[in-house]
């Protein structure tokens, strides 16, 4: 392939997904990350994964069009590592949370608005509805509008919608048991996934990616449904097409500007760290 064939090529997205957990840590993390790794040469993304902390520097992050926090817990990253990340976001830097990632970080402010709402509780895992609400979207697109799920219906401690977050997928409360008690408002209708097109955890002075999030994704077999990830994956192609990175936009400040993958490895130096798999 000669240079000019090879710069027509479309840039190949990067996506860096974390998942270091420091309390509760899900047993689905593993088949998330491969069912993540395996769906991203179709959508030509190229997916790392760690859950080292360290990898929070500017010249990581900088590499990457989006960073994919997946199912989380507590405090998993270090002063060091959050700054890095904010000014990642200051930049244009594109975020994708999943899951119980709306449950680590609890006390960083910017992180709270760019996902868009804390984790509260949430009921035991049960067969629900959620409905599909709002604009169209590319992750609700492909869904019924009634969807029949079996996951946790999260309960969260604010409004996404009051950082100006819009919310797509709403559990239907009628289709399931949820004994309480709810200490917050989380508005109406119950938020379950939703995007900002400008994600609220960027300094005022900074030039916003977008951001999406979704409370799905417990089980081992949710990650096995083609459903779910076309859902997942709708999202994390939305957030990279926000035109602040360099995967679409040659100006960005951070991204890969190039039509070549990953050459860190799908693994990164991803190691075991927090509460024990349960």
């Amino acid at each position: 392939m000669g240079p000019l064939e090879a710069s027509a090529l479309p840039n190949v997205a990067r996506v860096l997904i974390y998942s270091a957990t420091r309390d509760f840590r899900h047993d689905s993390i593993p088949t998330a990350v491969d069912a993540l790794v395996s769906h991203g040469p179709a959508a030509n993304i190229s997916f790392d994964h760690t859950e080292d902390q360290t990898w929070f520097t500017d010249d990581r992050l900088q590499q990457y069009d989006a960073i994919l926090f997946l199912s989380n817990t507590g405090e998993v990253l270090d002063e060091a590592g959050k700054a890095a990340f904010q000014r990642y976001l200051d930049l244009g830097g594109n975020f994708v949370g999943i899951h119980s990632a709306s449950d680590c970080l609890r006390n960083t402010t910017f992180f709270q608005k760019e996902l868009g709402a804390a984790f509260d509780y949430h009921p035991e895992l049960q067969d629900a509805i959620v409905d599909v609400i709002g604009p169209s979207h590319p992750s609700t697109s492909m869904l019924p509008k009634e969807w029949h799920v079996r996951d946790e219906m999260y309960n969260f401690k604010s409004d996404p919608r009051s950082v100006g977050a819009v919310v797509i997928l709403s559990a239907n409360e009628s289709s399931y048991t949820d004994p309480g008690p709810r200490k917050f408002d989380q508005g109406t209708p119950h938020p379950t996934a939703w995007f900002q097109e400008h994600g609220a955890g960027v300094d005022s002075n900074g030039t916003a990616g977008r951001s999406f999030y979704t409370s799905l994704g417990h089980l081992n077999e949710t990650w096995q449904d083609d459903l779910f990830m076309a859902h997942v994956m709708g999202g994390v192609q939305w957030a990279l097409q926000s035109n602040t990175t360099r995967a679409f936009n040659a100006n960005g400040a951070v991204g890969n500007g190039t039509s070549t993958p990953s050459t860190t490895g799908t693994n990164g130096t991803a190691s075991a760290s927090g509460g024990s798999s349960r």
